[in-house]
């Protein structure tokens, strides 16, 4: 199995089969437009800009499972991402990522990777949340907060995973190597 198994709600409602992306790396992120990382909308629509016409893109899946961080229709969310961001990457229908009704494309990725750590400045006071969450966080694959990245092989296949606190530069290294 691979990401080309799933078909997923565009941001308009409408079904998309992720086949479409054969053949391209994709960066897979659950997202929320009242987070402090929100932010990293910025950094990935650079990365975005910079990297897409060499066959890369980025599926924006926005998640309201943290702290309801992500409040609003997907048309809401939608436009707060452009006009604040000037986001221009797919956006998708907001989607849980965790739990029974987790979307059957995060399904996949919560069984196929493993808790990658938190980093940097924020490693302790989201490793303290996380805990207070699941005291077992650091041994499952649960998405643990917003802004978690997957990144896929142009064979669809999952490369590595990425928390909300590795460096959008770190990110972009990994997604050079396999471009």
């Amino acid at each position: 199995m691979n990401i080309y198994d799933f078909k997923v709600k565009s941001q308009s409602g409408e079904m998309v089969d992720l086949s479409e992306y054969k053949g391209k790396v994709l960066l897979v992120v659950n997202t929320a437009t009242g987070c402090g990382f929100t932010p990293q909308y910025k950094d990935l629509q650079a990365i975005y800009d910079e990297l897409n016409s060499s066959g890369f893109e980025i599926l924006d899946f926005p998640c309201n499972q943290f702290r309801d961080q992500a409040p609003g229709t997907d048309e809401e969310i939608h436009s707060f991402c452009t006009l604040n961001y000037g986001t221009t990457f797919p956006q998708f229908s907001k989607v849980d990522v965790n739990g029974e009704n987790a979307d059957p494309l995060f399904k996949w990725i919560t069984e196929n990777t493993k808790f990658a750590g938190f980093s940097g400045p924020m490693k302790l006071p989201m490793s303290a949340m996380a805990k207070k969450a699941d005291k077992d966080y650091k041994n499952n694959g649960n998405i643990k907060w917003n802004f978690t990245k997957i990144l896929i092989d142009r064979n669809g296949n999952i490369v590595e995973r990425f928390e909300p606190t590795t460096s959008v530069k770190k990110v972009k290294e990994s997604i050079h190597k396999i471009l």
